[in-house]
């Protein structure tokens, strides 16, 4: 057993530190100022060059196979890289990559999505949740009628991320009711790929963070046949791998942050005086952050067995919902007290304190809130799906 990070682990993470230190931290200062104007955060052009210059430091397409193109790091070399990525709240993505059910299309489909995504010339978004159907996916009600040689979609999407860019999403909808409601929502449901000229349409959804999810309204949009992802009325699977793998990315991106802030606590506390002392002196300032250490170091394991695990082809989505359920409540606890720890200029737009505060707050909700998670893994101890200790 080796708890350590290898040499090649290393020089990866320490690359990519490189980078974000010197590429990505330079336009905070500018992201905040778009932010706060309505605008992006960083223009599609900007994000393109960053992208571009990250693949002359061999960071393209990550997790994308070789044969299209990419690195194939592997889930904990994702790991390492986004726990590096997430320690500035740049809105950057690396360039290269495609949605991991992309790759269940035929040929046909690969040729047309997911080789045109990989090399960003168009970009794709997932759609399951709705209005009345977040976490509970039974609930879901937007349907697909057959026509023909066509599918006929009716239905609304909310919370889509990437919903307003995206030139095309792959929306799951009920194909067969009867299916659908004896199988208690897990069959009857088919996931389609759906141009957005076929005739949907997105809106603008507005949230207490950066975050801009998109609202995506079907009506009478026809889809052919051959835009069946997977199998028809297998939709609910291709779902759930979706939504798995971005489980264990919420910890990873909250180790990031927390290490961030906790260091711009240390800092600070240094530096900051109160009757004649550094509050670093206070050992109502050195609790917080001795605990804000425990945890982060506790997340960052927790983030790393559950891609150890994915490397090894076996079934993570215990450790994922764990990764998940600690690691954003982690960086909800950690944030808030580094803004107890800068007080007032913690509360300010001068620093990036109270952007990461609305940010991380929506990690306990998406990919599952904090309740979904507790359900996944007591369900599974308590049927014996998992046995206590068994990943060790």
């Amino acid at each position: 057993m080796h708890l350590r990070l290898s040499e090649e682990q290393k020089m990866v993470q320490q690359t990519i530190r490189r980078f974000v230190e010197k590429e990505l931290i330079p336009l905070e200062f500018e992201v905040l100022k778009n932010e706060r104007e309505g605008k992006p955060g960083i223009s599609p052009e900007k994000l393109r060059e960053l992208q571009l210059k990250a693949k002359e430091f061999g960071f393209w397409g990550i997790n994308t196979p070789e044969k299209y193109g990419g690195a194939d790091l592997g889930q904990m070399m994702l790991a390492i890289v986004l726990m590096e990525v997430s320690k500035t709240f740049v809105p950057f993505t690396f360039g290269g990559s495609a949605d991991n059910i992309l790759y269940y299309g035929n040929e046909e489909q690969k040729k047309k999505y997911l080789i045109p995504t990989i090399n960003g010339e168009k970009k794709s978004c997932f759609a399951i949740t709705e209005p009345g159907a977040g976490s509970d996916t039974r609930n879901i009600r937007m349907t697909a009628v057959k026509d023909g040689n066509e599918w006929v979609l009716n239905g609304e999407k909310t919370f889509i991320t990437g919903g307003n860019e995206a030139d095309f999403t792959m929306a799951i909808a009920i194909t067969d009711k009867e299916m659908h409601a004896k199988s208690k929502g897990r069959k009857g449901v088919t996931c389609f790929i759906v141009d957005r000229d076929m005739g949907w349409k997105s809106e603008f959804i507005d949230t207490m963070g950066e975050w801009g999810p998109a609202g995506l309204v079907f009506d009478n949009v026809r889809v052919p046949e051959e835009n069946i992802l997977g199998e028809l009325h297998g939709g609910y699977n291709l779902g759930l791998e979706w939504i798995g793998f971005a489980r264990w990315v919420v910890g990873a991106r909250a180790v990031g942050m927390a290490e961030r802030l906790l260091q711009m606590a240390i800092d600070y506390s240094k530096e900051r005086e109160t009757f004649g002392k550094p509050i670093a002196d206070r050992q109502a300032i050195q609790w917080p952050i001795a605990d804000s250490a425990v945890e982060i170091e506790a997340a960052r394991w927790l983030v790393l067995n559950a891609a150890f695990t994915l490397d090894q082809e076996e079934d993570n989505r215990h450790l994922a919902a764990m990764a998940k359920l600690y690691g954003a409540n982690m960086g909800n606890r950690v944030v808030d007290r580094v803004l107890q720890i800068h007080g007032g200029m913690g509360y300010t737009r001068e620093l990036p304190i109270e952007r990461w505060y609305r940010e991380a707050r929506l990690w306990r909700i998406y990919d599952g809130t904090d309740e979904i998670q507790r359900l996944i893994i007591s369900r599974d101890l308590l049927k014996g799906n998992v046995r206590v200790g068994q990943y060790v």
